[in-house]
């Protein structure tokens, strides 16, 4: 397949710890401006409160409803086509509040680095 073409494989999800199924559809050295992950959280999850230092988030919502908490914000609810906007070093969350699984796209940029998640207590 062209470099430039990079596809979505379902068998390439795995979960991490936070509390939801990730595929990194994009994520190299090769392009340190920017990564790309599908993000899948099932009914009645919500995920670890958590940041990302030095790094811009957006949630592009693809399928399912839910509730985000953007830093101090009270939650609110999100469905498919929002985009939620996480500045660096903000905490964040989001709980599936649907019967069926929430799915976005996680952007990061400049692209995510696991050395620079930070999970926050409760």
């Amino acid at each position: 397949m062209p470099e430039h073409i990079k596809r979505l494989n379902p068998e390439d999800e795995y979960y991490f710890r936070e509390g939801c199924h990730i595929i990194e559809v994009s994520n190299s050295g090769n392009d340190e401006a920017v990564s790309i992950a599908r993000a899948r959280v099932e009914p009645g999850v919500v995920t670890r409160w958590h940041s990302v230092l030095g790094t811009y988030e957006r949630y592009v919502i693809t399928s399912g409803k839910g509730e985000v908490e953007v830093g101090d914000q009270p939650p609110i609810e999100v469905g498919s086509g929002d985009v939620v906007l996480i500045p660096p070093d903000t905490k964040q969350r989001i709980r599936n509040t649907g019967s069926s699984d929430l799915e976005f796209l996680a952007i990061c940029s400049p692209r995510f680095r696991i050395e620079n998640y930070r999970e926050l207590s409760d």
